[in-house]
């Protein structure tokens, strides 16, 4: 018996996440991390997408995105394949790199999405990588809290800031504040690693 089709609703945002085998790391070293962001850029380049929330832990990823154009399943295909090719490839592998299918989940609201973008971007803190987001390197978190921080084309911060009143500054502020404050997450999925 094939697979359900997922549900592809064009102008939603999707939380999506995806693990590693047996939840074993995905990201070994800097350079794996630095790698699905590349190939986040081709697949971009290929089918452009939104991203606007996204951490790289080490056994698994988390996204906030949507695809207007192709279906997301198209869009994680491509950067899952991709990313299993290099990774097994450069540790001399064979088979699943990762658990399963991604795990996707349609953003309704104004208040999930914000809620989302807050869980994806304090998972390095629930797990004890960092005490704070902005210290954490492979979290799309930087690009909010420091203007002087270029996002690549395939990210779009003004979606989120935009749910904020006033300057781009005060935006940049409350979404820091908004995303650091209550850890609580209700009504949402919770991903454990």
């Amino acid at each position: 018996m094939g697979r359900p089709k997922r549900i592809w609703i064009p102008h939603m945002f999707y939380h999506i996440v995806c693990r590693g085998n047996r939840r074993d790391p995905l990201f070994r070293d800097g350079n794996d991390f630095i790698a699905i962001l590349y190939m986040f850029e081709k697949v971009y380049e290929k089918i452009p997408y939104e991203l606007v929330s996204y951490c790289l832990m080490t056994n698994h990823f988390h996204l906030l995105l949507r695809s207007q154009e192709e279906p997301i399943s198209k869009v994680m295909a491509l950067v899952n394949k991709r990313y299993a090719n290099y990774y097994n490839t450069k540790y001399k592998l064979t088979g699943h790199v990762f658990e399963k299918r991604y795990f996707s989940e349609m953003v309704k609201d104004t208040t999930g999405m914000l809620t989302v973008s807050r869980y994806i971007h304090l998972n390095p803190i629930k797990a004890k990588m960092v005490k704070s987001p902005e210290h954490y390197p492979w979290s799309s978190f930087r690009f909010y809290a420091n203007p002087h921080v270029i996002p690549p084309n395939y990210i779009d911060t003004t979606y989120l800031l935009n749910y904020f009143p006033g300057t781009e500054t005060e935006k940049r502020e409350q979404f820091v504040r908004f995303s650091t404050s209550d850890t609580a997450r209700p009504g949402i999925c919770m991903i454990t690693s």
